[in-house]
């Protein structure tokens, strides 16, 4: 009958463990907090992408530009998914 594998000694997984939280702190360090223009920039983007799309479906495609037609519905979209793709760097 085949053995079954040895768990590790206690001393060695602690020292793993050790490791990989001393790696996470190095890197949690290294990257440092956000500038301070970066929150402002996030919500700003969300709100403006949203605001955008608002204005577009109240005024029924007369505003923000009118000659850009559903295109401005894209342009809402791609200013809300700027600021929520921003939200993934937030520390």
């Amino acid at each position: 009958m085949p053995e079954s594998k040895r768990r590790p000694k206690a001393e060695q997984s602690s020292k793993r463990r050790a490791q990989a939280e001393s790696a996470a702190a190095r890197k949690a360090k290294a990257l440092g907090p956000n500038p301070p223009w970066f929150l402002p920039v996030m919500v700003g983007l969300m709100v403006i992408g949203l605001v955008w799309i608002v204005v577009f479906y109240i005024t029924q495609g007369s505003f923000p530009i009118g000659s850009l037609n559903n295109w401005n519905l894209l342009i809402g979209f791609a200013l809300l998914m700027a600021g929520f793709f921003m939200t993934t760097r937030w520390r």
